[in-house]
């Protein structure tokens, strides 16, 4: 990491004049450049063209959520952690030999299921009662 950091030091002090003019540079130019090397950059990873279109999808996708105000965050942290829970879903139930109840009957899945419960229902219950209260 020193060594990296010391690489940018060498690197950038040079050119920090040439990194504040590409600021000028006008969006009609840039977004075209900044697609076209995100294409080519999915595309060489793997040499599939059905990437650069999950890609593209992913990025109107995003362009829309953008738009309407939703949050980036909590999608990173959901994509993250997927595989995770994923895995872990599988390993219980091939300890539960494919039984369900496994989540119900230990007190510490079935208190981590109601918060959950709780944490999913809370804000139709809050826009319920303060739509009752408003009556």
């Amino acid at each position: 990491m020193y060594i990296g950091n010391i690489m940018l030091l060498i690197l950038n002090l040079p050119l920090v004049g040439i990194w504040a003019r590409m600021l000028k540079i006008p969006h009609r130019l840039l977004i075209p450049l900044i697609m076209a090397f995100s294409v080519v950059g999915v595309f060489t990873v793997n040499n599939n063209l059905g990437e650069v279109w999950i890609m593209l999808v992913f990025g109107i996708i995003g362009y829309f959520m953008k738009k309407f105000g939703f949050p980036p965050a909590p999608v990173v942290l959901a994509l993250v952690l997927t595989p995770l829970m994923e895995n872990s879903l599988q390993q219980s139930l091939q300890m539960s030999h494919q039984d369900f109840s496994i989540f119900f009957t230990r007190p510490i899945s079935l208190i981590l299921l109601i918060v959950a419960m709780i944490s999913l229902f809370s804000p139709l219950a809050r826009f319920i009662w303060a739509k009752a209260k408003s009556f």
